[in-house]
Order: C-alpha cells, then structure tokens, then sequence
C-alpha cells in the first residue's frame, strides 16, 4: 500500500475569508507551530472577498513572516468559489480547506494530511459526531439543532458523520479529477468535491468544533437557501432515480387527490 513518508509531504492550506482580519493572526501563527512541530513544508493562502476591515494590512505583515499569500477577489463572492480559487493557486500536493474563525483548530492539520497521503485515502475530514469528537459546551443549541438537521439531509449522499464541517483534505490528483465537474453553491464544497470525486475511501478525523473568536457569523436565511437548493443539485447528480421515484410518487398523489374531488363534479 503505498503512502508518502513524512519528508515527501507538502501542504497548501486553504482559507476562504470575509471580514475575518482580526482572527488571521492567530490563526497563521497556530498553523504554523501544528506545521513545523509535524515537520511538513507549506503555505497558506486566504481568499478574500474584498473584504473592508484589516485584511490586507494584516496579511501584508504575515506575509514577511510565514509562507503566507493573499489573494483578493473583487468580482466573485462565495465561500466555495473562493475555495476553488485557492485551489488553483496551490503549489503543493496536498490541499487542507478551513475556516478562518478559528473553529477548526489548526493543531489537528497534521492528523488531516497524514489520513489522506497515502493511495488508501481520497477525502479526510475533522468530524464533531463521532466518539473523541466533541463541539464546546457554549456552542449555542440552535446551531446544533441547524447543523445536525443538516447532516441527516445529506445523509443519502455519503456515509460520513460530518460532511458539512468544511476542514478537509484532499490529494491534488482527487482535484484533477473533479475540477470540471464542479458547479458549487453557498457554502458546502466538501460535499460537492466528495459527491463529485465519486470518493469512496474516506477517513475521519476526530476534532474540537469551537466557537468563533471574533468577528461575526456568516450564517444567514440565504445561506440556508443555498444549502437546500445545493442538495437538490446533487441529489440529481448521484441520485437522479430517487427524485424521479420522489417526482413520480408526488404527480401520483396529486393526481389521485384531483380524481377523488373531481369526481362527482
């Protein structure tokens, strides 16, 4: 079974941001001791949104001081495009994708790159829902009601227990394979590139989901609309018979019920 030794290992690090500048210090700075305490080589590349806060000075300054690079977009928006740009901006071989906030936490990066180095991975992912995961105890009930409604939504489309966490890792090769089938909406890329990628050997990663930092929580009423309408997407993709079974089941209910009303008219 082949799997790349430790001196082969090189790590692009992803982060899609927007109005996230007070928490990339701190978040670069725990990168880089997990990094250099596992001894793998990488750089880390933040996708803006324009964002009109300290990003840009921030960053300037990280930039003299870690493998660190900004890129800023003017005309696109979008946690998942933003990914896909970091992506094709990448130069190592392994691509990790986490949020800036400081939620996913850093010191656990080793773990998601040694799960997916090796032929016997295509797609790792840091769960809450799985025994040594855990979510801290001030994470507010509403949004563990949101996220586990979430992941039961999912359910049909991949065995995995957190598939909405958005820290992952993937190989270059699983995103040469999927790249032109990718047409992402709202927040949920994992899902797409593992649906899409057609993975099939998946590790799990335990980790502590915490609560944000700083800055504000991007989780909206259209955020959720983009997440429905993106299941919807891809249950069409993986699942096309059981929509039309769905489609069919509901066409015939509704034509039984015009049938009975109608039929004494």
């Amino acid at each position: 079974m082949f799997r790349m030794s430790d001196a082969e290992i090189a790590v692009s690090v992803v982060v899609p941001t927007y109005q996230e500048g007070v928490n990339l210090t701190p978040l670069v700075e725990r990168i880089d001791r997990a990094m250099r305490d596992a001894g793998f080589p990488y750089e880390v590349i933040v996708v803006d949104d324009n964002s009109q806060d300290e990003t840009e000075s921030v960053a300037a300054q990280l930039a003299t001081e870690y493998p660190f690079r900004l890129i800023v977009r003017t005309e696109e928006r979008g946690l998942s495009s933003a990914v896909l740009c970091g992506y094709a901006e990448a130069k190592h071989d392994i691509f990790v994708v986490m949020d800036a906030d400081l939620q996913h936490p850093p010191e656990v990066l080793p773990d998601l790159v040694r799960a997916v180095s090796g032929y016997d991975c295509d797609f790792a992912i840091g769960t809450r829902y799985v025994k040594g995961g855990k979510i801290v105890k001030d994470w507010p009930f509403s949004r563990r009601i949101i996220s586990l409604g979430s992941k039961w939504l999912a359910r049909p489309l991949t065995p995995l227990s957190d598939p909405l966490s958005g820290f992952f890792a993937i190989q270059r090769s699983t995103w040469e394979r999927v790249k032109a089938k990718l047409d992402p909406i709202g927040y949920k890329i994992a899902l797409e590139v593992y649906v899409k990628a057609g993975c099939r050997r998946s590790r799990e990663v335990t980790i502590t989901f915490g609560t944000r930092q700083a800055g504000e929580s991007k989780l909206t009423s259209a955020v959720a609309w983009h997440y429905l309408g993106h299941l919807w997407k891809l249950y069409w993709y993986k699942l096309p018979w059981l929509m039309w079974l769905f489609g069919g089941t509901a066409l015939a209910i509704i034509t039984l019920t015009a049938l009975y009303a109608f039929r004494d008219a």
